[in-house]
C-alpha cells in the first residue's frame, strides 16, 4: 500500500480512483464497511482506491486541548486499511489555513485535480470543508460539475453494545473509557489495543513473583478506565496472554496512572525499550487497594487464573468459528 504525507506526494501520473474521507480512528465496524465498499468498487472499475485521513485529529486545530482520546495511531490505521485492501492512503496536515478551506475548494484541490476521483464513498453523515459545511449533497452536486459519482454507506450497530445506534468512534471511545472493553471489541470488530515502549517501572510486580511490562503509551492515547483486565501482550509479533493493570497502584499510593501488562506464565523476558502492544479482551474487576501485601498477592493469584480461563474461553471460541 501506498502511503502519502500530503498532496505533493501524490504520484504527477496518478489516474482516476475510489475515494473515501474521514479521521476512521480506530477503523471499526462501521469504516470497514466504507472502506471495503471503496475497495469492493475500485476492483470493479479497474482503479485504485484512496483512504483520505488528517493529522492532527480536526478538533485538535478547530478547538485547541479538545483532541480526543485515539483508538488507533495512524500507523495501525494503515496496518488496519492494509488488511481491507486499500492501494493508498494519503495523510493530509490537518493545519489552520487547511480548516478554513472551503469546501468547493476542497473537492477540486484534493479529490479533482490530484486523486482524480471517479468515484468517492461516504457515510450519510459526512462533513468536510470550513466549519464543516460540506456534506454529502453538496459533494453530490459538485460530482455532477467534476464528473464523479458518490456513493452513501449506512452505519449501524446490531449487538448490545451500540443498543442500535450507529457505529462510532465517539461511542467507541466511551465504552473504552468505561472499562466496557467488551463492548468496545463487538464496534471496532477486534480487542482494543493500546502501545508504546517499555520502560522501567519500580518493578514491584517483579519482586512479587507477577513482572509486568510498563507500557508508555503513544500521547492521546484511548486508555481504558482503572482496572485489571484480561487481554494480550505482543511483542514481536507473538500474542501472549496477559493480565493487565492500569491504574495508579493505590496499594503503594501511586499517582502516576500506568498500563502494565503480565505475560502470564512467561518467565525471563526482557521487554525494556521495545515497542509492544496491549489487547484488552475483558474487564475482570476495579482497582482495589488491599489491607495488605499478603491480600494483594492473593487478588493477584487469582486475577491472573481468571484471565486464563478468559482468554481460552475466547481463543476455543474463536477456533470453533474457523
Amino acid at each position: 500500500m501506498q502511503r502519502w504525507r500530503g498532496l505533493e506526494d501524490i504520484p504527477q501520473d496518478w489516474g482516476r480512483s475510489v475515494v473515501t474521507i474521514g479521521s476512521y480512528d480506530g477503523v471499526h465496524r462501521g469504516h470497514q464497511l466504507i472502506i471495503g465498499r471503496a475497495v469492493e468498487r475500485a476492483r470493479e472499475l479497474g482503479v485504485p482506491s484512496v483512504v483520505v485521513t488528517f493529522d492532527p485529529h480536526p478538533s485538535e486545530v478547530v478547538r485547541p486541548g479538545s483532541h480526543p482520546p485515539l483508538l488507533a495511531p495512524h500507523h495501525r490505521r494503515a496496518e488496519l486499511m492494509t488488511e481491507l485492501g486499500v492501494d493508498a492512503v494519503l495523510i493530509l496536515p490537518f493545519t489552520t489555513e487547511f480548516s478554513k478551506l472551503a469546501p468547493a475548494d476542497f473537492i477540486v484541490k484534493v479529490l479533482v485535480d490530484k486523486l482524480h476521483a471517479q468515484l468517492v464513498i461516504e457515510g450519510p453523515n459526512f462533513r468536510f470543508g470550513h466549519k464543516a459545511a460540506g456534506n454529502v449533497q453538496l459533494l453530490t452536486e459538485f460530482g455532477e460539475t467534476y464528473d464523479y459519482g458518490v456513493e452513501v454507506i449506512d452505519l449501524y450497530v446490531s449487538g448490545a453494545a451500540g443498543g442500535g445506534r450507529p457505529f462510532s468512534s465517539t461511542l467507541t471511545r466511551r465504552l473504552v473509557a468505561e472499562g466496557d472493553v467488551a463492548g468496545a471489541a463487538e464496534i471496532l470488530g477486534r480487542p482494543h489495543r493500546v502501545e508504546g515502549i517499555v520502560v522501567r517501572g519500580a518493578q514491584r510486580g517483579r519482586e512479587m513473583g507477577f513482572p509486568t511490562a510498563n507500557v508508555e503509551t503513544l500521547p492521546h492515547t484511548a486508555i481504558p478506565a482503572d482496572g485489571v483486565y484480561a487481554g494480550w501482550l505482543n511483542v514481536n509479533g507473538e500474542a501472549m496472554p496477559a493480565a493487565i493493570s492500569v491504574g495508579t497502584n493505590p496499594q503503594f499510593d501511586g499517582t502516576e496512572r500506568t498500563v502494565e501488562a503480565y505475560a502470564i506464565d512467561r518467565v525471563g523476558l526482557d521487554l525494556y525499550g521495545l515497542h509492544v502492544s496491549v489487547d484488552f479482551l475483558a474487564y475482570v474487576r476495579g482497582m482495589l487497594k488491599f489491607d495488605s501485601i499478603d491480600d494483594l498477592l492473593v487478588a493477584m493469584a487469582a486475577d491472573v487464573k481468571r484471565c486464563s480461563e478468559l482468554i481460552s474461553a475466547y481463543e476455543r471460541g474463536t477456533a470453533r468459528r474457523r
